[in-house]
């Protein structure tokens, strides 16, 4: 798979990518990550890649000089073309899945109030936010989603089952709480079922610890499900 992320900092969206697992698998040939400078593709001399709202109002919008010239150049016949936008469809491990399978995404980082609507309207395939909450740039959404992606391709994590047994795995469940060595720590011991080596006790008290917590942090995800439910 190849990624390219599009963007006015290409060092910030690269800085958390550089290490641990997503380090490990670009090295191992599991994924290429690129990061482009949206102002080499500027042509004044000032490389400028922002201006004022038409209509009024405050802040800056990204010009689409630039962007339609940089999408029309990183872009092949492959390529998904996603922009990070907190006015996206919200992001889901289900979507993560479907995106795992691509072959090139090239991911548009929005900065400032945005982008050009005819940039969306003509270029994007897909407007993805990573939560409703405003972030300095688009880069970091677009680091979150590149690492969410990187680690279900195969070869990425050292157990291919790693992502199967995780939170959001199903995605109206969170996990079951998870403990280590030792079985005693300060009076604090682990339950003694996740001791007995009894594996269908195990997965009833996991399935059933999952299901508190999720009613305790995350209760829309259960009434997500039954509001789908036939």
């Amino acid at each position: 798979m190849i990624i390219d992320i599009l963007t006015l900092f290409p060092e910030i969206a690269l800085a958390p990518l550089s290490e641990s697992i997503i380090k490990r698998a670009q090295a191992a040939g599991v994924v290429t990550i690129r990061a482009h400078q949206l102002r080499d593709w500027a042509t004044d001399k000032h490389q400028k890649t922002d201006d004022t709202l038409c209509g009024g109002g405050q802040g800056m919008l990204l010009k689409p000089e630039p962007l339609f010239a940089a999408i029309e150049e990183l872009r092949g016949p492959d390529t998904l073309v996603i922009l990070m936008t907190p006015q996206g469809r919200m992001l889901k491990q289900k979507t993560v899945q479907e995106l795992s399978t691509r072959e090139h995404i090239l991911l548009v980082c929005g900065h400032y109030e945005g982008v050009d609507h005819r940039v969306i309207e003509n270029l994007i395939d897909l407007e993805l936010s990573i939560g409703d909450y405003i972030l300095t740039n688009g880069a970091i959404a677009a680091a979150v989603l590149t690492d969410a992606i990187v680690r279900l391709l195969p070869g990425a994590l050292g157990d291919e089952r790693s992502h199967e047994q995780e939170s959001f795995a199903d995605e109206n469940m969170l996990e079951s709480p998870a403990y280590t060595k030792p079985a005693e720590f300060r009076g604090m011991k682990v339950p003694e079922v996740l001791l007995s080596g009894h594996h269908k006790n195990i997965a009833a008290w996991q399935q059933e610890k999952a299901l508190e917590r999720t009613q305790q942090n995350r209760p829309d995800l259960m009434k997500q499900a039954q509001d789908f439910q036939p």
